[in-house]
């Protein structure tokens, strides 16, 4: 099997590689619905050393960049009560966590979650958190530009490992609120 973008020695459809992936995103690829079939999720198996996005364009190429996305967990708060949530931005821009973010969840203050509870809270490694597999009360808030993508490469849950998927994908999770701006150029 070919990956839709980019070059890598171990291609599957992500239902064929469940044992590379943490058990919340295997349970999420096992039980897929939408208009996207689960065989069009792609995994791409990949040294988790690489697993960081300088290093992963640094290893497969610049072409890659603009067709990667980073998923962040971020915490809004009012009135004393959090709300988690995860962001999916181009790799090239933030999170405008502070104005997009925290006017989406009704939030008087937002910021990025803490790694512990990031990890612990979605099941997956920290530098490999991927929308797919989130609890399911969580809004998924998506960049309408990765949205817009044919296929947008992403964690996998694990730091080994990508998934590469259609952005319309992404745009059909449960929860997912498709925004424009919430990505910002840096």
């Amino acid at each position: 099997m070919r990956a839709p973008i980019g070059t890598f020695d171990h291609v599957l459809a992500a239902p064929d590689a469940l044992e590379l992936l943490t058990r919340p995103v295997a349970d999420a690829v096992r039980h897929w619905r939408g208009t996207v079939p689960a065989q069009d999720l792609i995994h791409v198996d990949t040294d988790p050393e690489w697993a960081d996005t300088a290093t992963f364009v640094q290893h497969y190429g610049p072409d890659i960049l603009a067709r990667s996305a980073n998923c962040v967990v971020v915490a809004g708060k009012r009135g004393g009560e959090a709300t988690l949530a995860a962001c999916v931005v181009l790799s090239t821009t933030k999170v405008d966590v502070n104005g997009a973010v925290r006017r989406q969840l009704g939030a008087r203050k937002a910021s990025f979650a803490s790694m512990d509870t990031a990890v612990g809270e979605t099941g997956m490694e920290y530098g490999g958190i991927t929308p797919i597999g989130l609890p399911a009360d969580w809004p998924v808030l998506v960049d309408a530009a990765v949205a817009d993508l044919p296929h947008v490469l992403i964690g996998s849950g694990t730091r080994r490992g990508k998934l590469i998927v259609p952005g319309k994908a992404l745009a059909e999770l449960p929860n997912a609120v498709v925004l424009e701006g919430l990505g910002v150029t840096v």
